[in-house]
């Protein structure tokens, strides 16, 4: 048998199992979920049909990384565009299928490679993105890749370098108000030596760290008052002091965590397993599994804010191992998306 004629490695299987109250949970909540994983190229949403069972949609985009919500629309970052998707659906209306807010892909913003990571909608409705390419803080241009908006004072240069690894964006009265960087470095590729303790969160407005210490800090989020993030390399899902710069860990969390929000006094955090690359090795995270004889898990964990406690979870096994962004999407329990990789997005007509 030649290597042409050898059979075609079967395609991973998707799993996904969920703790016995996910479900009701989603139900008491009255909200859906939406995740990303770049590894798969998927944007998925989570929600429940009208029998109770669970609702799980998928559409390919290539790359997904970061997601922005606001009241109608979706904002999602992939490899070389920035899309911009609108709930098509009139309120109270269903499609036939019972879903109850259909985002339809109306802008795509040529961005080329810049390694976008968090993204959001501003108070003016305008996309903001961690530009993590070059370092920055950045919006869209109709004319150009992007527009620069903020950088980091110890970022000596504007330059395609990838210098800090800038990955987190907190968004506070609409306005970016955090941001959290794998390390304080300012040479090409530099953060890589501080994967391990030498972690930041920035204040935007001032430009002063907050937080230091932290071993490849992801998702800043600010909620009820406080500045929540996930300390990645070390498993820990917490809070940072401001008055102190201390960062506070809450719930350890039983893989590689990225991916923050919030309904309530719940939290919605995504879950890797890590790649088996130096940059995802010999982390303090590898340390912590073993001290507690588990394996790192892929999928979504709920904690429970006030006690700290990981009372709901969905793990997914097989075709998918990492995730980068979750969003809660309220008051919607069977939302879905329109691709672009098909016919469909060809009969979807809606007048202004």
């Amino acid at each position: 048998m030649t290597v042409a004629d050898a059979p075609a490695k079967p395609t991973p299987a998707f799993e996904i199992s969920t703790s016995r109250q996910f479900p009701a949970w989603l139900a008491e909540t009255g909200a859906s979920l939406a995740f990303t994983t770049y590894q798969a190229g998927k944007l998925f949403f989570i929600g429940l049909r009208p029998d109770g069972r669970l609702w799980v949609h998928e559409r390919s985009f290539e790359r997904c990384m970061g997601l922005g919500v606001s009241d109608n629309a979706l904002l999602m970052a992939s490899l070389w565009q920035l899309w911009r998707f609108e709930n098509a659906l009139p309120p109270g209306q269903k499609a036939p299928d019972g879903t109850d807010r259909l985002f339809v892909p109306k802008v795509a913003w040529i961005t080329g490679d810049l390694d976008i990571h968090d993204v959001a909608f501003d108070a003016d409705g305008r996309p903001v993105f961690v530009n993590t390419l070059f370092s920055c803080l950045a919006t869209v241009s109709e004319s150009a890749s992007f527009v620069p908006l903020w950088r980091p004072p110890f970022v000596s240069k504007l330059a395609a370098e990838d210098r800090c690894h800038l990955n987190g964006l907190a968004m506070k009265d609409g306005r970016p108000a955090y941001v959290t960087a794998i390390g304080p470095t300012d040479v090409a590729d530099a953060w890589r030596d501080h994967r391990k303790g030498g972690g930041i969160a920035i204040d935007v407005a001032s430009g002063d760290f907050v937080a230091e210490g932290l071993s490849m800090p992801h998702s800043p989020r600010v909620h009820d008052g406080q500045l929540w993030l996930l300390n990645s390399a070390a498993g820990d899902f917490g809070r940072v002091d401001l008055a102190t710069g201390r960062f506070e860990p809450v719930t350890f969390m039983p893989g590689y965590a990225r991916g923050l929000s919030f309904i309530g006094r719940f939290a919605v955090v995504g879950l890797s397993k890590a790649r088996k690359n130096k940059t995802f090795s010999g982390l303090p995270l590898d340390d912590a599994l073993a001290a507690k004889k588990a394996e790192p898990r892929c999928g979504l964990f709920v904690v429970d804010t006030m006690t700290g406690d990981i009372v709901h979870w969905l793990r997914i096994e097989g075709l998918v191992d990492e995730l980068y962004d979750v969003a809660v999407l309220p008051g919607t329990v069977m939302p879905a998306a329109i691709g672009v990789k098909s016919d469909e997005i060809r009969r979807v007509i809606s007048v202004g």
